[in-house]
């Protein structure tokens, strides 16, 4: 479980300014209906993260119990080299599609109306054991229309 403060905590100390309240919970999309299938599996979960020049996607480290974030292996997407971001309803999930100058980059994120019983609830619990409030959800709307706004008109 992390908490938003924490998220920017890290950030910040990697030399990032956040966006207040813009940051939720994401993996890499799964390709086609079989990838789905065996992405129930995977646990690779990383944050999303709006900052002032640039989108930053901080990994969870899901090889600990207490799901900490992996300081070291921040990725990042500059907003210069945004072409266009697209969103899409998937199911009971939403693609981002963030074109890039060197390619595209597909990104799954959970709706907020079920968060709180599927791992971006968990992963973003404000308080430690059962809640019904997390940071995932109540940044969603916002942390979507913002990835909208992004890229070169």
């Amino acid at each position: 479980m992390a908490t938003e403060k924490k998220v920017h905590e890290i950030v910040t100390d990697a030399g990032f300014t956040p966006l207040e309240s813009r940051c939720i919970v994401v993996k890499y999309a799964p390709e086609n209906l079989s990838a789905k299938i065996l992405d129930l599996f995977n646990l690779e979960y990383y944050v999303l993260q709006l900052c002032e020049k640039e989108i930053v996607l901080l990994p969870f480290n899901t090889s600990t119990l207490n799901l900490t974030l992996k300081k070291n292996d921040i990725v990042t997407i500059p907003y210069g080299a945004i072409q266009s971001v697209t969103i899409a309803e998937d199911l009971l999930d939403y693609i981002i599609s963030i074109a890039t100058d060197d390619g595209i980059v597909r990104l799954c994120t959970q709706q907020k109306e079920l968060s709180n019983f599927r791992s971006s609830g968990s992963l973003s619990s404000k308080k430690f054991g059962i809640n019904l409030e997390n940071w995932h959800a109540d940044n969603l709307d916002a942390t979507l229309e913002a990835l909208k706004s992004l890229g070169k008109s």
